[in-house]
């Protein structure tokens, strides 16, 4: 790397899943990328969040199904830290009925276990620059899975009246799976704009990202 280029920011990761075999086959596979750090291994949901709480990492790897403390009551915990880092749950299943629960509650994303190592590492760098995990098809299925049990379709769509026409785009972009950049070229807006957008998105509707408001969307039949 030239001398006028900037190293890239490292990203600092906790892992977290009670079997060691999973947790030693995740490290070895994120530490072989020059940007990414672990900072530390959990096998339940209380030392995940004591740990967080200590040594500040940027993404938090959590497994969904631990003994003790589970991955969703700890995803509710880490959400309350005054720094919260940025959760994504990992399991085994491409629709877990849990899932639902933990993107609520503030996770970005979630992945399974047999994801691609090269996928694995694409994916905590899409999540630390800020994006959320509804590209895969599998969070796509998940989506449409839940939004097609629901009920609650009209309050969801009672809660986006509250939207102006151009964040009703927006909104529609991010629900798809859209980064900010390519909501900016189906939009023909800049990209600076959509991420403004997608703030007060989320101040209005009372959401702490962008995954739960792509949730809301499909709970409104809007994709």
């Amino acid at each position: 790397m030239g001398a006028d280029q900037p190293e890239p920011a490292t990203v600092r990761v906790l892992i977290v899943d009670d079997e060691q075999l999973v947790r030693a086959g995740l490290r070895m596979i994120l530490d072989a990328a020059p940007d990414i750090t672990i900072v530390g291994e959990a096998a339940d949901g209380a030392e995940a969040v004591e740990l967080t709480s200590s040594v500040g990492p940027d993404i938090v790897l959590l497994d969904i199904r631990m003994p003790g403390t589970d991955g969703l009551t700890a995803a509710e915990r880490l959400a309350t830290l005054p720094a919260p880092p940025r959760v994504v749950l990992l399991t085994t299943f491409d629709l877990d009925e849990y899932v639902h629960r933990g993107l609520r509650a503030g996770a970005v994303g979630f992945l399974l276990k047999d994801t691609p190592p090269r996928d694995l590492v694409d994916a905590v760098r899409t999540i630390h620059a800020g994006n959320a995990m509804l590209a895969p098809s599998v969070t796509r299925r998940m989506l449409h899975h839940f939004s097609s049990h629901a009920d609650g379709s009209a309050p969801a769509e009672r809660r986006l009246a509250t939207l102006s026409d151009r964040e009703r785009d927006v909104l529609l972009a991010v629900a798809r799976g859209r980064s900010n950049a390519e909501a900016a070229r189906e939009l023909g807006m800049r990209e600076p704009t959509v991420k403004a957008h997608v703030s007060r998105i989320l101040a209005k509707l009372e959401l702490t990202n962008r995954v739960q408001a792509a949730i809301l969307a499909h709970d409104a039949g809007w994709v």
